[in-house]
């Protein structure tokens, strides 16, 4: 399924509307051209409702929000949803500031998110209403380990039933979960965190992966999140003597570009819970 779910981006090659951060919306409309799709970003509640009508997807990301996006975000969740459309929900900073977490929580009683994906302190913010994150990062004390795998899987289901969502839970172990089903994805590589935007990236990617698969929300999900981990693995395999940050974000993006079903399928180290 995740070899599939890759080829179908490809050949459908989806538009997605971005109304994301200010600080990585260029990563974002590379890595989703890289992967086959198509980003359009638009955050101005004059065109918004328009722009979204015109799109498979919507991928919203409060990482720099401000009172003149809000309105915008609301008009087009909706849009979103009255047409059908899948919509992801990006809460950067949640629990940071009592806006981010309020603008977050305002969103997901007005609309409905096919796939809420976030760090886990940002998740554990959004489902008791109040958290604690290291500025736009997770908070160390959240960190998904082994020793409490189980217990963040049990999490992650319940609040995927409450919400009616998709919940994808990422970091140095990822999980992407219903209310019955949870993936286990242990791609990935640390120093993705040194770089501004993967979680950014990954969102908008994520959107383009449900668009191009309508119907298998949780299998896209997940494979949008093999991906990019992946991603980070070959990636980093291709660095240089001398190479730093930024080689490694355009290095990641290539890796996108250049990644087969097969490879996807064969690299992803995934498992059900």
């Amino acid at each position: 399924m995740l070899r599939i779910c890759l080829e179908n981006v490809r050949t459908k090659a989806p538009l997605v509307h971005n109304i994301t951060n200010y600080v990585t919306v260029n990563d974002v409309a590379n890595i989703l051209l890289a992967c086959g799709a198509s980003p359009i970003m638009a955050d101005d509640k004059e065109e918004v409702e328009e722009i979204t009508s015109i799109c498979g997807g919507l991928n919203v990301n409060i990482g720099t929000l401000n009172h003149n996006t809000i309105p915008s975000m609301l008009l087009a969740g909706k849009k979103a949803n009255e047409l059908g459309h899948k919509v992801v929900l990006d809460p950067v900073g949640a629990g940071a500031s009592t806006l981010r977490t309020e603008t977050a929580l305002k969103l997901m009683n007005e609309i409905k998110f096919d796939v809420i994906r976030g760090n886990i302190s940002e998740i554990k913010t959004l489902a008791y209403g109040s958290g604690s994150t290291k500025g736009v990062d997770a908070d160390i004390a959240d960190a998904v380990t082994k020793e409490n795998l189980n217990d963040v899987v049990a999490f992650a289901k319940a609040f995927a039933k409450k919400t009616k969502s998709v919940i994808a839970i990422t970091g140095a172990i990822d999980l992407v979960s219903d209310a019955n089903t949870c993936y286990v994805i242990q791609n990935g590589r640390q120093e993705m965190g040194r770089i501004t935007g993967t979680g950014c990236q990954l969102s908008g990617m994520m959107t383009a992966y449900l668009a191009a698969n309508p119907e298998h929300t949780l299998e896209a999900a997940t494979a949008a999140v093999c991906a990019m981990g992946l991603a980070g693995e070959i990636g980093y395999n291709n660095m240089k003597d001398g190479d730093g940050n930024s080689t490694y974000r355009n290095r990641i993006i290539d890796a996108i570009s250049n990644m087969t079903g097969e490879q996807l399928q064969s690299g992803a180290r995934c498992e059900v819970l």
